[in-house]
């Protein structure tokens, strides 16, 4: 079975950082693209960030320079630094995880910043 746990998430102040974690279980997680989207209250999920098996990573125009995809393998963890942080990123954000079409969800953890 699979799971992926989200943590890291909680309250923080405008221009602050918060760092996102994602604990695999039940994949190959070496194999896997590993991604971050969110979903803020009354619009639809929207992609964060990617980061292919080989480590290339892709992320959405508006968090280039303040968000930092990376994964551990070794502890099948992948990690959303977020730094400079606006009121606007406020969401619940989600790991993913995808190799072959077979994509997978986790729960989520909110991510709420305060003007």
């Amino acid at each position: 079975q699979v799971h992926l746990v989200e943590s890291g998430g909680g309250l923080v102040q405008a221009g602050g950082s918060l760092r996102l974690s994602c604990a695999a279980s039940g994949i190959i997680f070496s194999m896997n693209t590993m991604g971050w989207y969110r979903q803020a209250p009354g619009k639809q999920r929207e992609f964060v960030a990617t980061i292919t098996r080989a480590g290339a990573t892709n992320y959405a125009d508006s968090m280039k320079g303040r968000f930092t995809i990376s994964r551990g393998n070794a502890k099948k963890t992948v990690y959303l630094q977020m730094n400079s942080l606006k009121p606007e990123d406020t969401a619940v954000y989600y790991c993913n995880s995808n190799y072959a079409g077979y994509e997978y969800w986790g729960q989520g953890t909110q991510v709420t910043v305060s003007s």
